[in-house]
């Protein structure tokens, strides 16, 4: 049961994030934030005339945060089964290197620095030889 309840909210936060990542939803956003601006004068700018846009952007707000952290773990998964298939296929086999997500940011940056100097080593030794 709990997996129909999965691929439900993961249906409908891929639908959201598809939706809401187009132009035109900025655009209706904009446009509702203008005329709520503009129906100020018209209220004199009352507490319950900022207690709306406050409140319906909090709320819009919240509940993105979930559905963009969801869509990006799905996003991250599929990326890391991807490359583990392509680093297997390559014959790759570190541990090190398979399990890198699993690392500090400090560590990342540490091995990201070895391996640029790496390849600026390997680019070198090739031009040399040409």
């Amino acid at each position: 049961m709990a997996t129909k309840k999965q691929d439900i909210f993961t249906k409908f936060t891929s639908a959201v994030s598809k939706i809401i990542g187009r132009p035109w939803v900025f655009v209706a956003a904009l446009a509702l934030l203008v005329g709520w601006g503009v129906s100020g004068p018209l209220v004199g700018f009352s507490d319950t005339w900022q207690l709306v846009i406050n409140t319906t952007t909090t709320i819009i707000t919240f509940l993105m945060v979930f559905i963009i952290q969801n869509t990006q773990n799905r996003d991250n998964l599929a990326i890391n089964i991807k490359l583990d298939k392509l680093l297997s296929e390559q014959g790759v086999d570190s541990e090190e290197l398979l399990n890198a997500e699993e690392h500090s940011d400090k560590r990342l940056e540490r091995d990201k620095d070895r391996e640029v100097k790496r390849d600026t080593k390997q680019k070198n030794r090739s031009r040399r030889r040409s």
